[in-house]
């Protein structure tokens, strides 16, 4: 019996500037997962992986079932799925996460360093 390990994902660090650059991106986005009474599940997780393929930059909103609470929920989210944890206000979650294989006019562009 053998066992598969999980790749570990490396965690994206950014710095004051590129946080705040993704902060004002985030502000008009809509929210594109809700994390519900089931909590952080597995359906939930993978529907913030695809978010996060497709958009890069997306905002989870925890809901008032959400019995986890927000800061690690919010650590969790970008803990597994790899993505930076951007900003968390109230029970709104920004996470960003590159992706190299989206067409060039649909990637972000932080500032440098």
């Amino acid at each position: 019996m053998t066992t598969q390990k999980k790749k570990k994902k490396p965690q994206i660090t950014l710095n004051g500037r590129q946080k705040k650059h993704l902060r004002s991106l985030g502000h008009h986005v809509d929210p594109t997962v809700y994390v519900g009474k089931e909590g952080l599940s597995d359906n939930v997780m993978q529907s913030v992986l695809d978010a996060l393929r497709t958009r890069e930059l997306i905002k989870v909103k925890l809901g008032q079932n959400c019995e986890v609470p927000k800061k690690e929920a919010a650590e969790m989210l970008a803990k597994t799925s790899g993505a930076a944890l951007v900003q968390l206000i109230g029970k709104m979650v920004l996470l960003y996460m590159p992706n190299k294989k989206l067409p060039s006019e649909q990637r972000l562009s932080l500032p440098k360093k």
